[in-house]
């Protein structure tokens, strides 16, 4: 015999369990402990299926204990067309309240996420299927401007069938007033994120579900705007397995990320810790020691020497550098359109206390690794994520730093025919034109205009072993002397290395490589970069969106002048003439 805590007598034995203890997995039909599953967050322990959970449960797994403070909306009594099918509408929203003891099919609430304040709407299935109705509408808004005046990211958890057919085109008109709720959030500099919980269709999905700078998706989770059903009953096509799925759509660059139930919560904390910004101090009057590079290290070398240096596999690829020159990096994936090109990685971390968006070329430290990511040449898709995320940096205004070590843009026909040029050229319009400050480093290769199109910076720097050119030393040798084996030769006469870049004003500094290159060491290599970043940017703190666009204009100008560029001063040349 024992004692509970209140002295009185209870069995040796456990307590009888009743079949309302345990619960069947809708996917894989395994029987289920209740406790469990709810233990682990309505996730199936045996399939992973994730169940289907509702607002408030969806809150409470989301928010810190004790943070929530509810943002009132309207309730859910309005029948502008005074509806009825079976029953009146207003008989059905009556019910609805009473089944989920919800006014609307969403929740909205200001709390924290791991110490970090959140706006966050979430949306529930089994009010009216989480359809969009004017209340629905209502509260979004009402709780994007609280966004805003708190300063906070909004947090959009969407499951939806589409607009709510029993209030007509009031409901449609839901999307836009969504849309421009995003939009001011946008133009305030405020980030976005949507959750997409299976289902998302309709109008919910062609509006804020795909709006939002960063699309997270729990595994199995469909998004569309038309549902299977109805696109086989009108079109009479029989759809793939995979249609429509979170996974798929990640796999053709729709979203950033499929992510279990269970790393929600820190996913979100680090987005949230990616753009809170340190301390960081102004310029140093007396320049910068991590580009004061010994020019005996430089004089006397090789070019061809320099080509070979750069292209060794151990050097640090674009994720070594944002894993240890940036603190607390979050990779964000997808162009929004077709793919998500492995040669650009990108993301938002923090360098030297600030947050930036880092883009680069990703290469590889072996064969497997550098097929995985075609060697560093980016596709279309891949400027125009690039694309995508500094203008998402140019919304949270942030700097974008970039990191160049591409052989050249992907050649081919598939390339072509997604319209390389045109990416490229979008790359450099957008470039040009971003009101935030721009910095680049030429960490390896440095290859045409593959190259050019993540360079169109404030400031260039390089790596001490890389190189930076208008054609590559072998396609240069096969062109002009029909003899590939003459790259070294084409690599001298191309001023493809540090020393002539300088002298040409193309770069602006040299960062010096640990003892035995960058690769000897990635640990030294990033701290050398990450302090020659950081005081590029402490140099371009006071300059506002004009004059970081006309800073820009200034330095290629320079280019088009009658006689010889000259650098800009940042550094003296390292020994160079002048």
């Amino acid at each position: 015999m024992r004692t509970d805590l209140s002295g009185r007598v209870q069995s040796e034995a456990p307590a009888a369990t009743s079949l309302a203890d345990w619960i069947s997995c809708p996917a894989c039909r395994h029987i289920v402990y209740r406790k469990r599953y709810v233990r682990d967050l309505w996730v199936c322990s045996l399939c992973g299926h994730h169940h289907r959970v509702s607002a408030p449960a969806r809150l409470a797994q989301l928010m810190d204990a004790g943070t929530m403070r509810r943002i009132p909306g309207i309730a859910a009594t309005m029948d502008p067309l005074e509806f009825s099918d079976r029953l009146p509408y207003q008989e059905r929203l009556l019910e609805a309240r009473r089944r989920t003891g919800l006014d609307e099919a969403m929740q909205a609430v200001h709390g924290d996420i791991e110490g970090h304040p959140f706006t966050v709407v979430a949306m529930d299935f089994r009010f009216f299927g989480g359809s969009l109705g004017i209340a629905g509408g209502e509260l979004l808004t009402v709780a994007a401007r609280s966004a805003q005046r708190d300063r906070t990211p909004l947090l959009l958890v969407t499951a939806s069938g589409g607009a709510r057919m029993q209030e007509g085109a009031l409901s449609l008109m839901q999307m836009a007033r969504a849309t421009i709720a995003l939009r001011e959030l946008g133009q305030a500099g405020l980030l976005t994120v949507a959750l997409v919980t299976d289902p998302t269709y309709g109008g919910v999905a062609a509006s804020f579900a795909t709006q939002a700078d960063v699309i997270l998706a729990e595994p199995g989770t469909h998004l569309g705007f038309a549902g299977p059903r109805v696109i086989e009953q009108t079109t009479g096509e029989r759809l793939p397995p995979h249609f429509q799925t979170a996974e798929s759509l990640r796999d053709r660059g729709l979203i950033d990320a499929v992510l279990p139930r269970s790393a929600l919560r820190e996913t979100l904390a680090g987005l949230a810790d990616a753009l809170r910004a340190d301390d960081f101090t102004a310029a140093r009057p007396d320049g910068d020691p991590a580009l004061a590079g010994n020019p005996g290290e430089l004089a006397g070398r090789e070019p061809w020497q320099v080509v070979q240096a750069a292209r060794q596999l151990g050097r640090p690829t674009t994720r070594d550098y944002a894993r240890l020159a940036l603190d607390g990096f979050c990779e964000l994936h997808g162009d929004r359109h077709s793919a998500d090109c492995t040669a650009v990685v990108g993301g938002i971390g923090r360098l030297g206390g600030r947050p930036v968006m880092l883009i680069g070329h990703q290469k590889g430290h072996t064969t497997r690794e550098l097929a995985a990511s075609n060697f560093g040449m980016a596709s279309p898709a891949g400027y125009r994520k690039s694309g995508r995320l500094m203008r998402l940096a140019a919304k949270l205004r942030i700097p974008v730093v970039t990191l160049v070590d591409t052989p050249g843009a992907a050649p081919g026909a598939a390339a072509e025919d997604d319209g390389q040029a045109w990416a490229i050229s979008s790359s450099l319009s957008l470039m040009a034109d971003l009101p935030v400050p721009v910095v680049t480093v030429i960490t390896g290769e440095g290859g045409s205009g593959g190259a050019l199109a993540l360079a169109l910076a404030n400031t260039v720097l390089c790596l001490q072993n890389s190189v930076y050119s208008v054609i590559s030393p072998e396609g240069c040798a096969a062109i002009l002397w029909h003899d590939s084996a003459l790259a070294p030769r084409a690599a001298e006469a191309l001023g493809l290395a540090p020393e002539s870049l300088l002298r040409l004003g193309v770069i602006d500094g040299v960062i010096p490589e640990p003892p035995g290159g960058a690769q000897s060491d990635h640990l030294a290599a990033a701290a050398l970069l990450r302090e020659a970043v950081a005081n590029e940017l402490r140099r371009l703190d006071p300059l506002d969106a004009a004059a970081l666009r006309a800073d820009r204009a200034e330095r290629f100008a320079r280019f088009g002048v009658t006689g010889q560029p000259q650098p800009r001063g940042l550094v003296e040349p390292l020994g160079m003439p002048s």
